[in-house]
């Protein structure tokens, strides 16, 4: 049966092959090598990874934050503030449904060290330098690692921008003298900043030869490519020839079918031993023969086919697929059941045993199933009781199984056949034999079909190549189920009537030796392990000195093409040489599924040539060349062959990817065979079955070189001296980056020489690749041992990291530990790679410690953008063109026109609101103005005309008598929302007082809201405070004075007990451009600003909204915003007076207790016209989507308008999901709009009763970010959808804000800052110290060509006009207004300008536990705040997952991933994110977060 490989030389073409090979290859013969002491696998590329290691100096790595309660193991004290239940400290808040509404920030007792300071506020566009550009000025060297450089550029927050003299900032409380400050005077923990500092440090260092980068335009951002290295390697070799195995043997007695050697076996040999199986104490338990495996399959047969009915017709007919389900503790059954069922010409398709439902691939195997149309599984009476069973005791049908009939085949189960029933036992055809079942690299599951006779042939072709000879004893430790377990230990030992001793798995994990004693009790003669096996082994053999492998002549390793195998088998040989283990035996094997055995080493007696070991180039073996280094070298390879092809076979290796050329002969390829041996196609998958079972290679002329198929193995090598084999990785374990390949178990074995024992466990490491902002990145998964402790992990994590760089030349991004045994498994031991990363993507890994380093590893992203210099104005602007477009200016209704009754005449020829009031008071005296509604839906107050005007005289005595204020002194109103607060901001009116309404202090929360209202009283310079009895005992308490000092408040009047006094002489202002209140808010970036409105913009702003608004003294409108600022004040406390309508004021705080407050109001009183806020339409649909029975009794039919009151984009998503959740109540889709104001006009758009729908448009991303304009199509790439933000009741027109010394205006749909022109304009910012001279600009603006007269007020705002075409009102086109975000919000990155809102925006749909998220820049470093709604052990999960979507989406690498718990971020009254006191809140460590991530 042997036949010597002599021949195989005289098989090959006379032309030698070049002699390159004979410097790339050293070989000794292996009884000559030297091998090292005694230590295993990894050693030498052990010491290769401890002096790459050594070239690094001891850098410093900021290690994670973590909060304790994640794991035990936390090396980090953290703190954690006292619970608060605001969710903001500047304006109250509404707290978010169902989250905790503790603030973390605490302010500061004193304010006074910040008045000093009022000048140094700071927010995000503080730090808005291009990271283009070096502190030089000039552009930075054009690198793609400038991107690591530059964005460790440590920028200080010097750049005043768009800055309020007057700013205050809220300051947390709880500083202490470890508090830094930066040169923006922004306090910081040291410990965050330090460990900012040495992320700062760590990334300033590139490690990366710069790439060469395009020239990008304004408009595109081009990702970097890679471009080819001129310096790396080429292949030089002479094009390979296809190589020819030995010929297949003549054998005379051969059977013509497997199933005919097990018929001559089973009735000539009945007695000979089959198979002996084991239990897991190493006791034989029992030993199949011949004549009884012969005789249980034909029963099996028989009753397969004649017992198993439905509805009276057989079951099963021939050529039906049947699923074997056996435990691998059960090699008898499971060979009696495959046996049986290729005796009824059935076709089995063995399976894991599927213990659980959520089994790893389970899934697949289930799809796999039912697409092989299988309806009966086989299995065993044990393992059937231990499946899991439903509630009738069946066995439940797996996630993504077809219903199975389950079978057991135990013997008294079974039929006797009747005398005339005899199986037809057929010669070996193209028919298919059996399934195998393979995972791919993602995690699908496919089957290979093997035909009768590729099964007989490969059988044919082992015993040739193996030398196997008849009753020859034979130790398996593979799985028996599939590939070399099942070709060795149940078909070719049939064919040969061998004795195989089956090792089960469970034995190896309690006793590793277990195999070697069994091979020398047997007297084994062949051996098939793996090396994990051979490793197991080496760690317990000192147990066991009585043992002898001198009975072995071949050792068989099935993984011999695995890079680390040659480790194992030298420190095998090692050991075991002086235990009777001969060198020559083990013979290393490489095989595939889809091509079965590829090529065995044979042993010298079987005609083997020597072994081969090649030290190859790492470096050249990314690019796919072989070139051979030395063994001193670190980064090189070591590879054994895997001996020669198998007899009858042809081989050639193909290029890789696109047509399968051959490779040259020092290339490495894909190894592909035509033989009679391999699969067929994968079951049921036409197209990938041709790409893979039909490949024709192909010269690199492009002739065929053979005229049949060939198979792709999907092993990765090449051919060396002596025809031998070698392989250094496989198809799906490839993961190329920038171009260059790598094998993961090569970064396997890299990870694991880095100390491994120590932190994590051997064996339990995965590699994988995903796929982020078009290029492969190489994730590394570990299992943490539970000893580990926390610092010792990060260690071995940064070490990996520096030893994987300096071996492999390729960055590592993200590597990630997770507690023991939380991977999912492969069925015997090992890690399920394809479940582990799919668990990855969807945030499911729940790891313990994560290290990203996208800094590093991201090389391909756009070109930092350099701002070119504008086009100068006397190119641009024709007349009423800019650059050949319109000039994007839009105007509103003139304010002064007619009225169209004369009540309402009258009351425009009144000049202040106080005349307004007085006027109703006599004319409508018991005309309603106000009506408050309490959390339980009743009126809990009203006021008439009469009896507003009666007690605003009353507050005005008080004020004058009491507080002996002066005309033009300051009073603040800290009142709850309510007629006390618009009563007595008339009464300030009435004695010539300018009010300042104030939120007053939440009881339970006073650390946190009574330093704001303390700091407005101080910086209003506020001469009196009116307020209600309750409130003035709550400012004077002892828990008051423990945050504030109570000896400064100035006088305070309580306005409940007041005498009835008749005023003597109402004040009546000299001028309308006097001043009539100061509004005082803090703006999202945490800046404290009050602006002055004068009696003449007061009026002006009122009569703007009565017209838009279409108010009338009949008209009802319900109102549920905060009073306080704002458009809110205005609606809340100056309209009603105005235009006499009738209000009706729903306090949002009374929504915590009763969600459906407001929208039941404005049902039961009809309400035509609402307003409201973001937060309060974010509650109802939150609070109400569920709630159905409370909305039963609502209709809301009778909207006409329902507007939501924004200082920002429209919320498109949320309000459609308001549209859409309350269509049913009678809601009309066109009755949703928006407003938009801002600092200098609270109401720049208002959303008409009678205007047009707001439109629409969708824009792209892109080009947005370098301020342009460019419309899309809905679902285009990177689009983003932007809706209208109401119709402009001002002047608007628009400016290009990036180079606003210009001041010159834009044409329509160019993206600028808008400036508006109203009478209703805010005068100035109100000071302590009378500098509005330095920010006059942002209120007395003029064009620097053009009309140079008009006077205009700065918004701050980014946003774009539009002309439709639709007409409003007056039959004029519509200009549309699009709000894009505020200046002072937005981040300046890589020369970019980015909007926070955009980047949350993805980051919140990256993963389902994501509820909220606040973006901040620090030193130019994005950070990224995600408030997680679910458990702790999520909260690692996150950090990939926000950081790929930015990099996909943004091309922003995020510096710094903080997880918190939900409520942390905080929102002000009108639902906007307070990013700015997020990021003080961060730097002075007062967030507790569950963890922090520097991303390196």
């Amino acid at each position: 049966m042997q036949k010597s490989s002599s021949k195989m030389q005289q098989q090959q073409q006379k032309k030698p092959m070049r002699n390159i090979w004979w410097k790339f290859l050293k070989r000794k013969p292996i009884q000559q090598q030297v091998y090292g002491s005694q230590q295993w696998v990894y050693y030498v590329h052990t010491e290769a990874v401890q002096a790459a290691l050594a070239k690094y100096k001891e850098r410093k790595m900021p290690m994670p934050s973590k909060r304790r309660s994640v794991l035990v193991h936390s090396s980090v004290e953290t703190y954690t503030p006292p619970d608060t239940s605001s969710a903001s400290e500047d304006e109250g808040s509404l707290r978010r449904q169902g989250r905790i509404t503790s603030t973390p920030f605490q302010s500061h007792s004193n304010v006074e060290p910040w008045l000093n300071r009022v000048i140094q506020g700071s927010s995000t566009s503080s730090s808005a330098s291009s990271t283009s550009s070096h502190p030089g000025g000039k552009p930075a060297a054009a690198s793609s690692t400038a991107t690591a450089t530059a964005a460790a550029t440590v920028l200080a927050d010097l750049m005043a921008h768009i800055q309020l003299v007057a700013s205050v900032r809220g300051v947390p409380r709880g500083y202490n003298s470890s508090i830094l400050e930066t040169g923006d005077g922004v306090p910081v923990n040291s410990r965050v900043s330090s460990k900012i500092q040495q992320l700062l440090n760590t990334l300033k260092r590139p490690k990366r030869p710069p790439l060469k980068e395009f020239f990008v335009d304004d408009f595109e951002e081009l990702l970097e490519v890679q471009q080819p290295d001129p310096n790396q390697p080429k292949p030089e070799g002479n094009q390979m020839n296809v190589l020819k195995g030995e010929p297949v043997g003549v054998v005379t007695n051969w059977p013509p079918s497997l199933l005919a050697a097990l018929q001559r076996w089973g009735t000539t040999q009945p007695k000979a031993p089959c198979l002996t199986a084991l239990d897991t104490t190493g006791k034989a338990v029992y030993t199949l023969t011949y004549g009884k495996l012969w005789s249980r399959s034909l029963k099996l047969a028989y009753t397969l086919l004649n017992k198993l009915t439905s509805r009276n017709e057989p079951l099963l007919k021939p050529g039906d697929r049947v699923a074997l389900v056996f435990p691998n503790s059960d090699p008898v059954m499971f060979m009696v059941a495959f046996y049986g069922c290729l005796l009824a010409e059935l076709i089995p398709v063995p399976i894991e045993v599927p213990l659980t439902r959520k089994d790893a691939g389970s899934q697949q195997i289930g799809f796999l199933l039912g697409s092989c149309g299988v309806t009966l599984a086989l299995t065993t009476d044990a393992c059937q009781k231990g499946l899991p069973k439903a509630q009738t005791g069946e066995v439940v049908t797996f996630k993504g199984w077809p219903r199975l009939i389950w079978f057991v085949i135990d013997g008294k189960h079974l039929a006797k056949p009747t005398k005339d029933w005899h199986p037809q036992l057929r010669d070996a055809s193209a028919e298919i034999a059996y399934i195998e079942y393979k995972t791919s690299k993602e995690g699908s599951t496919v089957g290979i079909t093997i035909s009768h006779a590729s099964m007989l042939a490969h059988c044919h072709a082992l015993t040739q190549a193996c030398g196997y000879s008849e009753a020859e004893t034979l130790t398996n430790v593979l799985d028996f189920k599939r590939d070399a377990g099942l070709w060795h230990g149940v078909l070719t030992s049939v064919m040969n009537r061998m004795h195989v001793i089956s090792i089960p798995y469970a034995l190896m994990k309690v006793n590793p030796l277990s195999w070697i004693q069994k091979v020398c009790s047997y007297k084994a003669r062949v051996a098939v392990v793996k090396s994990r096996d051979m490793h197991w082994s080496l760690l317990a053999q000192r147990d066991q000195r009585d043992v002898s492998l001198s009975s072995l002549r071949m050792l068989i390793v099935a993984d011999g093409a695995n890079p680390w195998s040659i480790s194992s088998c030298d420190a095998f040989l090692n050991v075991f040489q002086s235990r009777g283990l001969r060198p020559e035996v083990i013979c290393p094997c490489a095989s595939s599924s889809e091509a079965l055995t590829v090529a065995i080493r044979r042993p010298p007696e079987l005609g083997g040539p020597p072994p081969g070991k090649a030290v190859l180039s790492m470096n050249c073996l990314s690019y796919g060349v072989i070139r051979v280094d030395t063994e001193e070298k670190l980064s090189v390879l070591t590879v054994q062959d895997v001996g020669q092809i198998m007899p009858g076979a042809k081989v050639c290796v193909v290029k890789v990817d696109g047509t399968p050329y051959l490779c040259k002969a020092d290339e490495v390829g894909e190894i592909c065979v035509n033989s009679g041996t391999t699969g067929m196609a994968y079951f049921g998958l036409l197209g990938i079955t041709k790409n893979v079972f039909e490949a024709v290679p192909v010269t690199a002329t492009g002739v065929p070189v053979s005229d049949q198929p060939f198979t792709r193995t999907g092993l990765l090598g090449f051919v060396g001296p002596d025809y031998l084999v070698f392989v250094v990785g496989k198809l799906d374990g490839l993961i190329t980056v920038s171009g260059r390949r790598h094998n993961a178990d090569d970064v396997v074995a890299t990870a694991l020489a880095v100390e491994p024992m120590k932190f994590v466990y051997r064996g339990r490491i995965a590699v994988f690749s995903v796929t982020v902002l078009h290029d492969d990145r190489i994730v590394l998964v570990a299992e943490q041992r539970p000893d580990a402790s926390e610092e010792d992990s990060f260690q071995w994590m940064s070490r990996v990291l520096q030893a994987i760089d300096s071996i492999h030349q390729v960055g590592v991004y993200c590597l990630a530990l997770v507690p023991a045994n939380t991977l999912p498994k492969a069925p015997l031991g090992g890690i399920h790679i394809s479940e582990t990363k799919q668990r990855f993507l969807e945030g499911a890994l729940h790891p313990c410690n994560v290290l990203m380093c996208p800094h590093t590893c991201v090389t391909n992203l756009p070109k930092p953008r350099q701002k070119q210099p504008d086009v100068g104005p006397a190119s641009m602007i024709v007349g009423n063109l800019v650059a050949g477009k319109r000039i994007a200016q839009a105007s509103g209704r003139d304010v002064t026109q007619l009225e169209d009754n004369d009540q309402a005449r009258k009351v425009t020829q009144f000049l202040y609101l106080a005349d307004v009031l007085q006027w109703r008071a006599q004319t409508t005296p018991d005309h309603p103005l106000f009506l408050l509604l309490n959390s339980k839906g009743t009126v809990a107050s009203t006021a008439s005309c009469m009896q507003l005007h009666k007690r605003a005289e009353r507050v005005a005595v008080a004020l004058i008598e009491k507080g002996r204020l002066n005309v033009g002194d300051h009073v603040a109103l800290v009142y709850p929302p309510g007629v006390d607060l618009i009563a007595t901001f008339y009464g300030c009116l009435y004695a010539g007082c300018i009010p300042i309404t104030v939120r007053p202090p939440h009881p339970q929360n006073l650390a946190t809201t009574l330093p704001t209202v303390k700091m407005i009283v101080e910086v209003s310079k506020s001469a009196c405070i009116l307020t209600t009895q309750v409130i003035t005992k709550l400012l004077k308490s002892k828990e008051a004075a423990a945050a504030v000092d109570i000896k400064t408040w100035p006088t305070i009047l309580d306005t409940d007990d007041m005498p009835k006094k008749k005023l003597a002489n109402i004040f009546r202002p000299t001028s309308p451009d006097m001043l009539a209140y100061l509004d005082f808010s803090v703006s999202t970036t945490g800046i404290l600003a009050g602006v002055k409105m004068s009696h003449a913009a007061t009026s002006a702003l009122c009569r703007s909204i009565k017209l838009q608004c279409e108010l009338y003294p009949s008209r009802q409108i319900a109102i549920c915003l905060d009073p306080y600022c704002g458009l809110g004040f205005a609606l809340w406390c100056l309209c009603s007076v105005y235009s006499g309508h009738q209000s009706i004021l729903v306090p949002p705080l009374e929504l915590e207790s009763n969600v459906s407050l407001w929208l039941s109001a404005v049902s039961q009183y009809k309400v035509r016209v609402t307003f409201c806020s973001y937060s309060v339409m974010e509650m109802c649909t939150k609070g109400l989507g569920t709630q159905t029975d409370m909305l039963r009794v609502i209709n809301l039919s009778c909207v006409r308008t329902c507007m939501v009151v924004a200082e920002e984009r429209p919320r498109i998503a949320l309000t459609q999901s308001f549209s859409k959740l309350f269509k049913d109540l009678g809601l009309s889709a066109r009755a949703v709009s928006t407003t938009f104001g801002c600092r200098v006009n609270v109401a720049i758009c208002l959303q008409g009763t009678a205007g047009p729908d707001p439109t629409t448009v969708y824009v792209d991303m892109r080009a947005l970010r370098h301020d342009r304009v460019r419309l899309v199509e809905r679902g285009s790439p990177h689009s983003l959808p932007l809706m209208e933000s109401g119709k402009v009741r001002v002047r608007a027109i628009f400016f290009p804000h990036s180079h606003t010394e210009t001041k010159g205006p834009l044409g329509d749909s160019h993206l600028g800052e808008i400036w508006v022109s109203s009478p209703h304009n805010a005068t100035g910012y109100y000071t302590v110290y009378g500098e509005e001279a330095l920010h006059a600009d942002h209120f007395t603006a003029r064009l620097s060509f053009g009309d140079t007269q008009t006077i205009w007020a700065r918004t701050g705002y980014l946003g774009f006009l539009r002309r439709t075409e639709l007409t409003d009102a007056s039959g004029e086109r519509h200009d549309a207004l699009y709000v894009v975000g505020s200046l002072d919000e937005t981040l300046e990155l890589r020369g970019m300008r980015y909007h926070p809102i955009d980047i949350e925006t993805s980051v919140i749909r990256a993963h389902k536990s994501i509820a909220e998220c606040a973006v901040f820049t620090w030193t130019n470093l994005l950070v990224v705040v995600v408030e997680l709604e679910g458990s702790e052990q999520e909260a690692l999960d996150l950090v990939a997952l926000v950081t790929n979507v930015v990099l996909e989406e943004h091309y922003l690498i995020v510096g710094v991933v903080v997880i918190v718990d939900p409520g942390v971020i905080p929102i002000n009254s009108r639902g906007e994110k307070q990013r700015m006191h997020l990021r003080d809140g961060f730097l002075a460590d007062q967030l507790d977060p569950i963890y922090v991530a520097y991303n390196m």
